[in-house]
């Protein structure tokens, strides 16, 4: 896919010679574009949570969970300790850390209180992104044991070390203060079965902000630390989904990612568009509303020349979300489903735009190609 000279970018190219309030402007649209995404995508993973939830009840939100966490878990917990500094530290510390700061690269506030080399504290704190707005009400407590026995009750066993589990002391479904407990090396090896308990009683020691980890700012610089809230929740539909066909075949979790992620793209239209610069109307206007959102994933993308309220094709380059994904099922289910969220939003529009979406290569790269067209006239 090589555009035409005349084809229509829609996003301003970067020009280093630029005066200063122009390169301003042309940074801030593309952040507003890659915040937009990490909105949307939170939005589509909260709204999928609830509708397994509600279509298929609180035991399968617990099993799904737990795949889904242990996934993520295998995918990043070792892998990521050099980079966040964590390699030699003692285990307990180590993990309340890796929390901490995993969770604070993606956007998500956790305190973090170290009692000893043996026993060290985190806390979630208000509003929780997992569970973000009235999500915190629909989504049942399945869904915390499931993440705390795949993810929490698991890194001693990932670090080799039988001694090693997780304290619960509060939940958030539960109406206490949300999710806090402290990881404990004991003085003996645990049972499966005590690698998480929960002591309601116990509360957290007093926070202390000059101890809390920071990510090397050398390494994660505020560009960076904006994709990687986008990625976060990316990476959080991404394995969801793969997760959830395993539990309950591909197409059932094709109906429920895909109406979800509909019915996410028309709820999210109008915010969406607010935030990367966009008006209503028909093709054309919807046509510069995927382009610009597709920047923030970091694809790039254009409109052909000839668009009009009516009719109007955009050509997208890199298809970022389906990259490094290798099983063809987990890739085609992740591929109709993030079509529907942007068949969503184009419906939001006044003209009720729809669009035809085809997939293709050219020089090695993934491509797609949207032909829009309005079902009301202007």
């Amino acid at each position: 896919m090589n555009p035409s000279p005349a084809a229509t970018s829609i996003l301003p190219a970067p020009d280093n010679h630029a005066p200063p309030t122009m390169r301003r402007a042309a940074d801030a649209l593309a952040d507003n574009a890659i915040d937009a995404q990490a909105r949307l995508l939170h939005a589509w993973f909260l709204g999928l949570q609830l509708m397994v939830a509600m279509r298929r009840g609180p035991e399968l939100v617990g099993r799904w969970m737990f795949r889904l966490f242990r996934r993520q878990h295998e995918a990043k917990f070792l892998s990521s300790f050099d980079k966040l500094g964590l390699t030699g530290l003692p285990h307990a510390v180590a993990c309340a850390r890796y929390h901490v700061l995993s969770n604070g690269i993606g956007g998500v506030a956790v305190q973090y209180m170290e009692e000893s080399p043996r026993k060290a504290w985190v806390r979630f704190r208000y509003p929780r992104w997992m569970f973000d707005g009235p999500t915190v009400c629909g989504v049942p407590i399945e869904a915390s044991r499931g993440f705390l026995e795949g993810w929490y009750a698991h890194n001693g066993v990932s670090l080799g070390n039988p001694r090693l589990g997780f304290v619960c002391v509060s939940e958030d479904m539960s109406g206490e203060f949300g999710l806090c407990g402290y990881f404990f090396e004991h003085g003996h090896d645990l049972a499966p079965h005590e690698r998480l308990r929960f002591a309601r009683d116990e509360r957290p020691p007093r926070w202390d902000p000059a101890r809390q980890p920071q990510p090397p700012e050398a390494q994660w610089s505020p560009e960076r630390l904006r994709k990687a809230a986008r990625n976060y929740a990316m990476e959080y539909l991404r394995n969801g989904l793969a997760e959830l066909a395993a539990l309950i075949g591909p197409d059932d979790a094709r109906e429920l990612a895909t109406r979800s992620a509909r019915l996410i793209g028309l709820q999210y239209w109008r915010e969406s568009a607010a935030r990367v610069g966009t008006e209503d109307g028909g093709a054309d206007q919807a046509a510069t509303y995927l382009v610009r959102m597709f920047s923030g994933m970091g694809d790039a993308a254009c409109v052909l020349p000839g668009a009009s309220p009516q009719a109007a094709v955009v050509e997208q380059r890199g298809l970022r979300v389906l990259r490094d994904i290798a099983d063809a099922g987990e890739q085609a289910l992740l591929w109709d489903a993030w079509c529907e969220l942007w068949q969503g939003a184009l419906a939001a529009h006044e003209a009720l735009p729809a669009a035809t979406v085809e997939r293709f290569e050219e020089g090695g790269e993934p491509c797609a190609r949207w032909t829009i067209r309005a079902a009301i006239a202007a």
